[in-house]
């Protein structure tokens, strides 16, 4: 969370909130797909709210990486890997804007949305460590640990793009941003959560 010292200026930004989602309503939940951007409709929260008498602005994007892998040990160790159980979601009602007028609220929306890009290449970096990681008698710890690791780079990366872009107001600043996102997302296509990841390369003896 930025405060208006550290920012410089009258809105605070709810920082980006990412965990482990146990149930979530389908009917309600969003993944991430190539080429869907979020747009200001889809910021559902009752707190959303644009009205030129506000003196405090926020965004709260409302994207979370989930981890879905309820299984037994047995399948687990023989599970080669594990892209469709972690995914990349976006909650509309947990989606938050609040701005004077619609051209902060647009910002905010190219905000978020580069923030949600940031969760799904994070999901896929994460995808990518497992795979490479997992070895036979491996166990469920492995998704624990690299998560926590993950989580903690992209609270990192968010928050200095958050600080360099002034949440979305410095529009070029965020573009240049998002295209790295989006490249290497696109560096990472192997493990979008339909992906099959090639097979690992076994390592010669003389290597």
């Amino acid at each position: 969370m930025f405060d208006e010292t550290q920012l410089n200026m009258k809105y605070h930004l709810f920082g980006l909130f990412l965990g482990l989602l146990l149930h979530v309503n389908a009917q309600e939940i969003r993944e991430w797909q190539s080429g869907q951007g979020l747009t200001l409709t889809d910021f559902a929260s009752p707190q959303t709210q644009i009205d030129s008498t506000l003196t405090n602005y926020s965004v709260y994007h409302g994207g979370t990486i989930e981890l879905n892998f309820q299984m037994n040990s047995v399948v687990f160790m023989f599970t080669k890997h594990f892209n469709d159980k972690i995914s990349a979601k976006f909650n509309p009602k947990a989606a938050v804007i609040v701005a004077p007028d619609t051209t902060m609220a647009q910002q905010f929306v190219a905000y978020a949305n580069y923030e949600f890009d940031l969760v799904e290449l994070y999901a896929r970096k994460l995808r990518k460590k497992v795979f490479e990681e997992k070895k036979t008698f491996s166990d469920t710890q492995l998704f624990q640990a690299h998560f926590n690791q993950f989580m903690a780079q992209m609270h990192t990366e968010s928050a200095r793009v958050a600080k360099a872009s002034d949440i979305g107001r410095k529009p070029d600043v965020l573009q240049q941003e998002h295209d790295l996102v989006t490249q290497q997302i696109e560096a990472l296509a192997d493990f979008c959560k339909s992906c099959k990841p090639p097979k690992k390369r076994k390592k010669n003896k003389t290597e």
